[in-house]
């Protein structure tokens, strides 16, 4: 969970009252926290606070929280912090890198005597996967999919908070891998990137697009990946699940939720998955329970894609022997996709996934892709970074 160093995020809390001397028949404000924190949950949880009070009081309202705000103390990764504001505190922990991925970060709180009682978070970050992907739950391994080879894709939703959420679900699905490329979980016409989204004389970039407004359905059409879903609904069966459409029944502004594509998966669906999510929502299992659940399936997916990669990359490390103090450190040796395919047959994903299908052939989509070409640029750099001071403690030796 890192900052983001290109761009800020915006938590927003909008009210709307109807009120018959306005222009447009509504008063509407919003009042919007800007980070370069991805911490959903702990700013919007804020904003539940802080937003009603403001609305009343105003500026007052807003200095004394800023001026509460101020004396909080560093997210430093690993520690749960106890941020008092408004008479409440909020109790968070911020996930480190050391932390068991797919465990629960409730059970790690040093639970102390705090009066008031505080208002514990389970996370700062992790959003409900299963309220988010209710409606495409049976698709789950196609979104996956897109996601890893980082391909363009456009949600649109009801409202903004549904496409934020969707957006923001989607790119935290490939765990622990980075998702390295562009996305705007609300993206209006009045963005400036608009034109160079809609031109139709480039292909699409590589970013997952939120969006609201009827008008996208046309000026993105040629977007080759369109999500659309209606309002998200918890009821006690299965939510309508959409179906996958092709393009071209993209054309009318009432179109019907789906996914328009034509994408073909390389791997085959879960279906142990959807039992085990189907099942739980009979039993009336809670939504956290079925997101961990969800998490976890794909937490194992990404791991069991990725660590065939880890394992190749780490045989082109050069051997600590090579490394003397009379000699430039050594080279590590290059990637060779054909060579890493042929380490696949006996230490590839079948050894810790069950799931069949042509893992070669996502393989190869992968290298070629943004996430993998990002990926393989990190681990290079850490590697030569990791050769270097092995050199250094050589020549110091």
């Amino acid at each position: 969970l890192q900052r983001e160093t290109a761009h800020y995020f915006g938590y927003v809390y909008f009210r709307q009252v109807k009120d018959s001397s306005m222009k447009r028949g509504y008063f509407q404000k919003s009042l919007v926290l800007v980070s370069r924190l991805p911490y959903v949950n702990l700013f919007q949880s804020l904003l539940q606070l802080i937003a009603p009070e403001y609305f009343d009081k105003l500026e007052p309202c807003l200095e004394a929280v800023c001026n509460e705000i101020d004396q909080w103390p560093p997210p430093v990764p690993g520690q749960t912090l106890n941020l008092p504001v408004m008479g409440v505190v909020i109790q968070v922990r911020i996930p480190s890198r050391v932390d068991k991925l797919g465990s629960s970060p409730v059970k790690q709180f040093n639970q102390e005597n705090l009066l008031p009682a505080p208002m514990v978070l389970p996370s700062v970050h992790e959003l409900d996967l299963f309220r988010c992907f209710q409606p495409v739950l049976i698709h789950i391994q196609m979104l996956w999919e897109l996601m890893l080879l980082g391909e363009p894709i456009v949600v649109m939703a009801p409202s903004p908070t549904v496409s934020s959420e969707l957006v923001l679900a989607l790119t935290s699905c490939l765990a622990p891998l980075r998702y390295c490329c562009d996305y705007r979980p609300y993206f209006t016409i009045h963005d400036s990137e608009f034109k160079e989204y809609t031109t139709r004389t480039q292909a699409p970039p590589n970013i997952v697009v939120g969006v609201t407004n009827p008008f996208f359905i046309k000026t993105l059409q040629h977007w080759p990946h369109i999500l659309r879903v209606g309002e998200l609904r918890m009821s006690g069966d299965l939510p309508k699940q959409v179906k996958v459409k092709k393009l071209a029944k993209l054309k009318t502004l009432d179109t019907k939720p789906g996914i328009y594509t034509s994408y073909k998966t390389f791997l085959h669906k879960d279906k142990t998955l959807i039992k085990r999510l189907l099942k739980g929502i009979q039993r009336k299992r809670p939504s956290e329970v079925q997101s961990a659940l969800l998490r976890r399936h794909l937490l194992e997916l990404t791991q069991s894609f990725i660590i065939p990669l880890e394992h190749y990359i780490a045989s082109l490390m050069p051997l600590q022997r090579a490394i003397t103090p009379w000699k430039n450190p050594p080279q590590i040796r290059p990637f060779r996709q054909e060579d890493f395919m042929k380490t696949l047959e006996h230490a590839g994903p079948q050894l810790t996934c069950v799931l069949k299908g042509d893992w070669l052939g996502l393989y190869r989509r992968f290298c070629k892709s943004p996430n993998g070409d990002a990926w393989y640029r990190q681990r290079h750099k850490e590697m030569t970074q990791k050769l270097e001071a092995l050199h250094l403690e050589a020549i110091c030796d």
